[in-house]
C-alpha cells in the first residue's frame, strides 16, 4: 500500500529540539500496531530516530517555503509529493520504516520518560 505522508508539528519533538516537523503516515485504515513502551526501545533505535528526525526537519524547512509560495493545487501536490518522498528516503536511510518512525514519534509524545531519554541522547 502506498503511504502518503504529511508534515505535522510535534510538540514532543519540539520540546527537546530534535525537529520542527515529523512525518505521520496517513493510511486508509488506522495502524494496528501499538507503540512499544520506552523500556523496549534500544539506544540504537533511538539514535536512528533522532538522526531521521533531524533529516526530516531539514526537509520540512526546505519545502515549507516552496509550499507557501505555490498557488495552484497541482503544484502544491507536486511539492508535497517531493517532500514526502525525500522524508521517506531519509527515514529509510537511517534503517527505519515509516511505521517504526511514526510509532516511536507517537510513543515519545505519550511517554514522558521516553521523551526525557530522547532529549538526553539528542543533547550528547
Amino acid at each position: 500500500m502506498h503511504k502518503r505522508l504529511s508534515i505535522i508539528f510535534s510538540t514532543g519533538l519540539l520540546a527537546f529540539g530534535l525537529s520542527s516537523g515529523t512525518v505521520m503516515a496517513q493510511q486508509a485504515s488506522p495502524p494496528n500496531s501499538v507503540a512499544a513502551p520506552a523500556a523496549n526501545y534500544t539506544d540504537a533505535q533511538l539514535n536512528k530516530f533522532i538522526n531521521a528526525s533531524r533529516k526530516v526537519a531539514v526537509i520540512s524547512q526546505e519545502y515549507t517555503p516552496k509550499l507557501e509560495t505555490t498557488n495552484d493545487e497541482a503544484s502544491k501536490t507536486k511539492v508535497i509529493k517531493e517532500a514526502d518522498d525525500k522524508m521517506v528516503q531519509a527515514i529509510h536511510a537511517e534503517g527505519m520504516t515509516v511505521d517504526q518512525f511514526n510509532g516511536l514519534n507517537q510513543a515519545a509524545q505519550q511517554d514522558p520518560k521516553l521523551l526525557q531519554r530522547l532529549q538526553a541522547m539528542a543533547n550528547k
